[in-house]
């Protein structure tokens, strides 16, 4: 019985182009990140503040800065490092 996926002529003509060395139609992921959200002076409504490796948030928060921090991992979109 099938499994429904990696199966019939679809997966192996993608198998064949790997073995080609095709990897042109393989889709990357980014990977995910760490991500800090949490309300500040000037927009207390919770958002993005920045990525957890560039944003310390025990910092923001002892400093008054920020609050209601939270960290989240998130995909970074492509145009992004």
């Amino acid at each position: 019985m099938g499994k429904g996926y990696a199966e019939g002529p679809a997966a192996e003509e993608r198998f064949a182009a790997l073995e080609r060395g095709e990897t042109d139609a393989v889709v990357v992921h980014p990977p995910d990140r760490q991500a800090v959200y949490g309300s500040t002076p000037d927009d207390p409504s919770r958002h993005f503040i920045g990525w957890r490796e560039d944003v310390d948030p025990d910092r923001l928060f002892e400093s008054g800065k920020a609050w209601g921090l939270t960290v989240v991992l998130r995909s970074s979109p492509p145009n992004e490092g």
